[in-house]
């Protein structure tokens, strides 16, 4: 009897994290298109065409950047920091999203994104970092606990999901423990 061998254990693949470019709007579109369709990371309802994904990325500041995740040549996924609010008062606090392709989730893809995402928020001198997430979405949720974030309330019945209101729950993370920086007049 020929004794059977497992096959030795695989290399994590290496995965780079870098900002986007033009030429991955067909990979961010089509990641941010499964996560609307498996309705358990966003309240948009409607899948998004690479030509407004592509003005999207196009058109963010330097502030707002978009991070991909890259696994064995193909984006895996992707991150942004968004604007919270216009108001010049909130200058200091970012939205973000975190997105993961079908295939590689449950991989760490998400927490090396974020993990980048909260470095480049440091770096861009964010002092906030906010979210709304769904209840349901233990991963997701679990994910930000193991980052530091913590819950802060929930916003009932936010948005309407396949014809049933759904519960968000915002969650906020503090970058810093400095004062505000002093504008000069």
């Amino acid at each position: 009897m020929q004794e059977q061998r497992s096959a030795p254990p695989r290399e994590p693949a290496h995965i780079e994290v870098r900002r986007a470019v033009e030429a991955d709007v067909p990979s961010i579109t089509r990641i941010y298109n499964e996560g609307i369709i498996d309705r358990v990371a966003t309240l948009e309802v409607e899948e998004r065409t690479e030509e407004e994904r592509r003005a999207w990325l196009t058109n963010r500041s330097e502030r707002h950047p978009v991070l991909v995740a890259v696994r064995d040549g193909q984006v895996v996924g992707w991150a942004s920091l968004n604007q919270f609010n216009p108001r010049e008062a909130y200058r200091f606090v970012a939205d973000f999203s975190v997105y993961v392709a079908r295939e590689a989730r449950g991989s760490g893809i998400g927490s090396r994104l974020l993990e980048a995402l909260i470095a480049e928020a440091r770096r861009l001198g964010y002092h906030k970092l906010v979210l709304a997430a769904f209840p349901f979405n233990g991963a997701g949720r679990r994910l930000y606990r193991r980052f530091g974030f913590r819950e802060v309330g929930t916003y009932r019945e936010q948005g309407v999901l396949d014809g049933r209101w759904v519960d968000v729950i915002i969650m906020e993370l503090l970058l810093d423990r400095d004062p505000p920086p002093v504008k000069a007049n």
